[in-house]
């Protein structure tokens, strides 16, 4: 590993915050955010991202364990690292732990980031694709479906980017839904961590040859 070119491969609603760590100018690869709606596909194009990258070379991946969507992953002759996290929510918000202390708290939270606002399909994007198929109520209907079981939306700020335009589409996205709003601290440490090479507990450090599982994001 010692010596080998980085690479980056990472999914594009984090784009701002790699783009903020990436001093070193690593080169940079993003998938769509669609992907993880289809964790078999998103493993299927990580791996062949993974296999365009040079013999022994770096590859720093800018996921989690992303429903299962890393499992399976390998290279024989590449070494992947992965922070050990569940998604790009726990990633910003700098760790499982306080992921799962967020839930414990407000469970029905429904949260946004520049890149998912700019990069995903919240219920506030597909409100409007449905207003082209189906009638007002029927759109708001099927809208209010997906996030019934949702109280707040909480914005992160991850200190990458001016939080302004941000702040204007979740007052929008929350106030139509009757949803409260609130702004959460969040850190792009782990990031960090992962570009300069402190490779710690946090992190998996995955020899050639050897096979991504699910067990291995696991305390």
């Amino acid at each position: 590993m010692k010596g080998g070119q980085v690479n980056i491969i990472a999914c594009e609603t984090i784009d701002d915050e790699i783009h903020k760590v990436n001093r070193r100018g690593y080169p940079c690869h993003f998938l769509e955010h669609g992907l993880h709606r289809t964790p078999d596909l998103l493993r299927a194009r990580l791996q062949e991202a993974i296999s365009q990258v040079k013999e022994g070379e770096v590859i720093l991946l800018g996921y989690g364990l992303c429903s299962n969507g890393v499992v399976g992953l390998r290279s024989s002759d590449k070494w992947l690292i992965i922070p050990r996290v569940d998604d790009c929510i726990s990633l910003l918000l700098g760790s499982r732990k306080t992921y799962l202390e967020h839930f414990q708290r407000e469970p029905g939270t429904y949260y946004l980031t520049k890149g998912w606002i700019d990069h995903g399909k919240t219920p506030y994007q597909q409100y409007h694709e449905y207003l082209e198929r189906y009638d007002r109520q029927t759109a708001l209907w099927i809208a209010k479906e997906l996030l019934k079981n949702y109280t707040r939306v909480a914005l992160i700020d991850t200190g990458a980017y001016d939080l302004n335009g941000c702040r204007t589409y979740a007052q929008q996205f929350a106030a139509f839904f009757g949803l409260r709003l609130e702004e959460v601290p969040g850190t792009i440490q782990i990031l960090h961590d992962l570009l300069k090479g402190r490779w710690g507990r946090d992190f998996l450090v995955v020899e050639p040859g050897t096979e991504v599982t699910e067990g291995m994001f696991r305390p």
